[in-house]
């Protein structure tokens, strides 16, 4: 037993060293480095208490670790790749961690159904190649392709660059198979294209943040990939002026990602290694990806890069000619979370209606601008469908429990805007815990306790990752 574990009940430590020797399958972990490691998510604002950590490696497995849960009211916290951003993954107050990086294959491939079945700690860019060799792609994408893991995209209901034309996960699950917490399995829509017998569980079930059962087994929808395409860059002079872009180019092209980024951004993934795009520097910057199949394509590119240049909408721009240069191009926008990193920065991930942008981007402003002065922030995001990321840095002088707590009087007062505008606190983060104070602001109270009401339904006990969503 680790000096970790010594504060946990006697009789639940009891109970879990009859798991190890009933169910030698079963693997644990309890060294405190496992425990550490384990027992945390990207937040860093949490110290890690786990009880132990198990790994795994078959649904049966999942079964008789939910069963010996159920039996002693030991709590679970499902884990993936760990590279949430709102504390879902948090394991802080003696919960047996079930960890699903040993459950990482893919199972099947069903080229009639151009399905893909996966187990759910299996990585998003793993997925992406076992598609590629069918000739099809999985087109659900963002940064952490490499890292995070299709049960925690599944569980937050990610979406990602390419929302704006392909839309969030829960368009791309066709089945689920969910342990619950009393230990039976559920087969949820069984991968079916049309089901109209009763409610449609799987969809509760993604995006519900691990708090209505485990997940084990997800049946992907696959597509044909797209088109030939080009990637473009606009440095664009004032914030009004990116919706108007976003116009331009949402009627000329085909897009596939519409993103933006601040100056600041681009200082820091600069600084963090990519190529610096024009001479000059303009506050913000713009990102696209649109069909660029034949001549007439490329042709309505150059034109809509005129017609916003000669609109005063942009300063500056580039097309990619090449396939290195497109992606040369993309990492001025993928780099950024990883260029901020050793900042540690505080992290908003909010959305409104896009046509609700505009007007929400002018108060966010002039909030930000007055409650922040000291502080330097970094915007960026997916604006072609309404999703914002807010990285405020933490000045090296500073303590963390002060810059958390004047951050988050900020984001209070940002959830209040975000009502007035029809918003969300979380656009594809999840609330976890730490967005759950400001949850209200996004769900009114009836919603809430409907979804206190499903959740025990699902869990009497509040066995399954208690104390995130809501308590």
């Amino acid at each position: 037993m680790s000096e970790s574990t010594t504060s946990i009940a006697a009789p639940v430590i009891a109970a879990l060293d009859e798991l190890r020797r009933t169910q030698s399958d079963v693997r644990l972990l309890t060294d405190p480095a496992d425990l550490e490691h384990y027992g945390r998510d990207w937040t860093r604002r949490w110290t890690p208490a786990p009880l132990a950590i198990a790994l795994p490696a078959s649904i049966e497995e999942v079964q008789t670790i939910a069963r010996w849960a159920s039996a002693h009211a030991v709590a679970l916290v499902p884990s993936g790749g760990r590279t949430g951003l709102s504390g879902g993954a948090v394991a802080a107050r003696g919960e047996l961690v079930v960890s699903f990086e040993r459950m990482n294959r893919v199972l099947e491939f069903n080229a009639v159904d151009r399905t893909l079945t996966v187990q759910p700690g299996i990585a998003l860019e793993t997925v992406h190649k076992a598609a590629a060799e069918h000739g099809l792609i999985y087109p659900v994408d963002f940064a952490a392709r490499g890292s995070c893991s299709i049960g925690g995209n599944i569980a937050t209901n990610a979406g990602g660059i390419r929302v704006i034309r392909y839309g969030n996960t829960r368009e791309w699950v066709a089945g689920l198979k969910l342990v619950a917490a009393n230990g039976d399995l559920l087969e949820l829509n069984r991968g079916l294209i049309k089901n109209s017998s009763g409610y449609d569980l799987r969809q509760l079930v993604i995006g519900a943040e691990g708090t209505l059962g485990l997940v084990v087994e997800a049946t992907l929808r696959l597509t044909d990939p797209p088109p030939a395409s080009q990637v473009m860059l606009f440095a664009v002079a004032e914030m009004a002026a990116l919706m108007r872009v976003f116009a331009v180019c949402r009627r000329r092209l085909n897009l596939s990602a519409f993103e933006f980024f601040t100056d600041r951004a681009l200082h820091h993934v600069l600084a963090h290694g990519a190529q610096k795009p024009f001479d000059d520097v303009s506050p913000y910057y713009v990102v696209t990806e649109f069909d660029a199949a034949d001549e007439a394509q490329q042709q309505a590119a150059l034109e809509v890069f005129e017609q916003c240049l000669n609109q005063g909408l942009v300063n500056d721009g580039v097309l990619s000619q090449s396939e290195a240069q497109a992606a040369a191009l993309w990492r001025l926008r993928e780099g950024i979370t990883e260029s901020l990193a050793s900042h540690r920065p505080y992290k908003n991930d909010i959305s409104v209606r896009i046509s609700a942008v505009p007007a929400f981007l002018d108060e966010m402003q002039a909030l930000l601008a007055r409650e922040y002065p000291q502080f330097d922030m970094v915007w960026f995001g997916h604006i072609g469908d309404g999703n914002l990321h807010i990285n405020v840095l933490k000045p090296a002088e500073l303590g963390d429990a002060e810059f958390v707590a004047q951050c988050e009087r900020v984001t209070k007062l940002l959830s209040g805007v975000l009502a007035r505008h029809g918003g969300s606190i979380s656009a594809e983060h999840g609330i976890g815990l730490v967005k759950k104070p400001y949850l209200s602001g996004t769900r009114s109270a009836a919603e809430i306790d409907l979804m206190r009401g499903v959740r025990r339904v699902f869990d009497p006990q509040g066995l399954m990752n208690p104390g995130k969503l809501f308590d």
